[in-house]
């Protein structure tokens, strides 16, 4: 294997190999093991719609849904397989220059590398707390795309800030993925409809427990989507990711979706400090990046003892002494902290 082929191994490394079928999995950053009931009922009653091709009118409802959700129109709204597909989709706009901020999640850079896309990564720092510095970018730069709340730090970035990104010639994809999981969504820009070039990518994976099935959507200007959808095939998007995403941007769905992330802000506080000196920064989203010394060692020693987090230095930017862990309840958290512990203490 090739250094360069090496480096493309280690972006295409996601949380899903770390964990494995036996292990506490605080790994995956998916929050739920799986749907919701009520969730699975509205997919289990669209089983019925199977042996008729997806339609433009389901297709329509779920824009109409994400339209709602979000103060949009319907033709500003993508859906998608999955927030994988969006960032596939991007090398369909044939950016001239394409700058990804790291340390970040990797799938953009593999699908612009993989297209023959020039691409610049631009570091942030954790002395600067992974802060967002806009003068980094580089002025040439026709695309730009970050994570916000980024994936691995669970730095939230001001909208203000990353709206400065934009500017005419230029697309900004803004990975929202883990957005419905702060409360009220602070930060978002997902309903900035006069700001040009801008693509927000939302995901229904990490609230509602749908990794399998793969649903996501693209807000963005129409004539900016309709560049992106182009190469796509006839049918698309299945009935269910259409029927899924309808469902929860239902307003009772959102409703839900921040009760959970409430939730889950206690959780995370109460993980942070059993955490201490462990975190790297403070995490607004629920999953926390931490530095322990001799990561590989410790990480390999958890999953002796049956407990599986994220390895950090797949992330550019990041080392092997870096480990994202899922917050999860208090009880089961427990099981990460006291084998931690442990481990820290075997040195």
């Amino acid at each position: 294997m090739t250094s360069q082929d090496s480096g493309r191994a280690l972006l295409r490394h996601h949380g899903d190999v770390d964990a494995a079928p036996g292990l506490a999995d605080f790994a995956v950053n998916v929050r739920v093991p799986a749907p919701p009931g009520w969730l699975r009922d509205r997919l289990a009653a669209a089983l019925g719609t199977l042996g008729a091709y997806p339609g433009a009118a389901a297709d329509l409802r779920a824009r109409e849904a994400v339209a709602a959700r979000h103060g949009r129109s319907p033709d500003e709204v993508l859906v998608l397989n999955g927030a994988a597909e969006g960032f596939a989709l991007l090398p369909h706009l044939h950016p001239g220059l394409a700058a990804v901020v790291h340390p970040s999640f990797t799938e953009p850079e593999v699908a612009l590398r993989d297209a023959g896309v020039p691409v610049q990564r631009v570091h942030l720092w954790p002395e600067d707390a992974y802060r967002l510095r806009p003068e980094l970018v580089p002025d040439e730069a026709d695309l730009v795309v970050l994570g916000n709340p980024t994936n691995p730090t669970s730095v939230l970035h001001p909208a203000e800030v990353v709206a400065a990104l934009a500017r005419p010639g230029r697309v900004l994809v803004v990975d929202e993925a883990f957005a419905d999981a702060i409360p009220g969504e602070p930060e978002s820009l997902a309903g900035r409809g006069d700001l040009g070039g801008l693509l927000v990518l939302r995901s229904l994976t990490k609230t509602w427990g749908l990794a399998g099935l793969r649903a996501g959507y693209f807000l963005g200007a129409p004539e900016l989507l309709a560049r992106l959808a182009l190469p796509r095939p006839q049918w698309p998007v299945g009935s269910l990711v259409l029927e899924a995403v309808a469902a929860c941007c239902s307003p009772e769905a959102v409703a839900q979706a921040d009760e959970l992330a409430w939730e889950a802000r206690e959780h995370t506080s109460l993980a942070v400090a059993r955490l201490g000196d462990l975190v790297v920064v403070p995490p607004a989203a629920p999953f926390v990046l931490l530095r322990v010394p001799d990561g590989e060692r410790v990480r390999r020693a958890l999953r002796d003892k049956g407990v599986a987090v994220r390895r950090g230095d797949t992330f550019p930017g990041l080392t092997a002494d870096h480990l994202r862990v899922a917050v999860r309840a208090p009880e089961e958290f427990a099981l990460l902290v006291d084998a931690l512990r442990v481990v820290l203490e075997e040195r």
